[in-house]
Formats: C-alpha cells, structure tokens, sequence
C-alpha cells in the first residue's frame, strides 16, 4: 500500500532497524488500538513514538512513570481558580492524539488502572464529568523485561487486556547498527514531514472495517481460541475480547498486504503479538 509505504519511509529517516514494529503500531492504529512495547532500554521506544506521532501530523505526549506519578497526573484534575472563583480542568497527559507511557511498570497499580477507561472507551471522568478525547488516540506503552523485579508493578490481566499487541523490540542487527552509528552520531536537523492527516486516518480505519471475512476463517479462529482455553498447560486462556483482538489485527495485517480479505496467514502472524499477554500459563506450561 503506497501510503503504508510512505510512511513506514518517513519513519525510517529517524528509527532503523524496526521495520515490523512500525508495521504492528500501524496495524494498531487503524484498528483504534493500543500496543506495549517490551525492550531494554536504549533501542529507541521514544524516539519511534515521537517519529510515530510527528509522521501522521497528531500530538504527542509522554508521561515518565515512576511510583510517585499521581492518577490526576495522567487524566486531569478540577481545581479552584480563586481568580475567576470558580472550578476548573486542568487536562492530564491523555488528551493527545500519542500518549507515550513510558516504564509503565514503574507506576503504582492505583495509577496504572487510571488509564483503562480511556483505552477501552477514549473518554475519562474527572469528578464525576466525563470528558472525550479527540481520535485518532493510541496508547503506546512501554516496559523492561530486565527489571521485572527491581521497584516495579507487574500489570495485572485487565490492563494487558486493554493493550491490543503487545511488541517485543530487538536489538539491530550489524548492519542496522551500523547506520545508526552513520545516522544519529551527530544530532539530526532534519524535521518530519507528516505523511496522514487525522482524516486520511480516520478513512484508513473505515477501509479496514470493510475487510471481509470468510465463514472457514472464522471457524480456524474460533477453534484455535478454544484450544487456548482447554489446553492443559495453559491455565487462563484467550478470552472473546482478545479474539476480536486477533481478527481486527488480521484484518490490518490483510489491508496493510493490499488484500480485501483476511487470509490464515494474516492470523499467524499477528498470533504472537494478539495472543502471547493474554495467556496465564498453568504451573506445569511455566
């Protein structure tokens, strides 16, 4: 798809080597959803966020979590303006098109959970006020695997529930590595010229709903999510949010591969990235 392709270019000036993650967040957009990226620190979540952001004209914003990081910093709060005597909003981070949490891990769970409602419904309420925000909207999360253990908070199921992939970053390879090192060893004066304005994408995410599905696809998707809850070595499997999770990604997959149906190849490779967050393992599995 030519515009997929501009804008997988555009990002490239400033991210290398990620090429399947900037395929998997695009997928997540235009199927209004949200992705966690898991990595070490230093291969460049930031950054592709922002380029991300700055490459489909929206607004970005970042929120560094660390355990002393409020709810109220993340949704917003109301306060008295002695000035003009009366209550105020004063908006938090998710009123942005890209929010970027970052270390998402390191947030006490109180905190954590203040981002389901506006994942799951793009809204939040502030006392009692509920208050939409403006499309497009992606969450884009990150956390070390490395760190598991030191000051941080495991995310419980339902937050994992809300995040439509979940997208391991690997490391670059030598080559990609090299250019890096050609690439961003001074710092870079070029700006990003935005590829997508807000209705290009919003039109981009009416296409995808569009794409048919075939009665025997969705029988091979509805058998594999039952294997998941009867295997013996998994203890919780997918459950039907996460199965319309699947088809949606497949459904993206199948746009991005300019088909106007899902194929079983669209299912197998987003399976990993659907299914991987939402599965407890049993003892035995672990």
């Amino acid at each position: 798809m030519k515009t997929y392709e501009q804008l997988q270019q555009t990002i490239q000036k400033k991210v290398i080597g990620q090429d399947g993650v900037i395929e998997l967040m695009t997928i997540a957009l235009l199927n209004h959803g949200h992705v966690l990226l898991e990595s070490v620190p230093g291969t460049g979540k930031t950054l592709l966020a922002k380029t991300f952001a700055s490459a489909l004209h929206m607004s970005f914003s970042r929120i560094q979590f660390t355990p002393d990081i409020l709810p109220s910093d993340v949704t917003g709060l109301r306060f008295f303006h002695p000035k003009h005597q009366e209550f105020q909003l004063e908006k938090g981070s998710v009123f942005t098109n890209v929010l970027l949490a970052d270390e998402i891990n390191r947030a006490t769970p109180k905190t954590q959970s203040s981002l389901l409602e506006v994942m799951e419904e793009r809204q939040v309420t502030i006392d009692g006020e509920t208050h939409l925000i403006d499309g497009p909207f992606i969450v884009i999360a990150t956390q070390n695997p490395v760190e598991s253990q030191q000051g941080t908070y495991a995310l419980p199921a339902a937050q994992l529930d809300r995040f439509f992939l979940k997208v391991p970053m690997k490391y670059p390879d030598v080559e990609q590595e090299r250019t890096i090192l050609h690439t961003h060893a001074s710092p870079s004066t070029e700006e990003i010229e935005p590829v997508l304005t807000k209705e290009e994408i919003f039109s981009l995410q009416e296409q995808v709903d569009l794409i048919t599905v075939d009665q025997d696809i969705e029988t091979y998707l509805l058998t594999l999510a039952q294997e998941t809850r009867n295997h013996p070595l998994i203890e919780v499997g997918i459950s039907p949010r996460g199965t319309l999770a699947w088809l949606r990604a497949a459904k993206g997959m199948a746009f991005l591969r300019e088909r106007s149906y899902v194929h079983p190849s669209d299912l197998q490779d987003t399976a990993p990235y659907v299914i991987a967050h939402r599965l407890l393992l049993s003892t035995e599995g672990t």
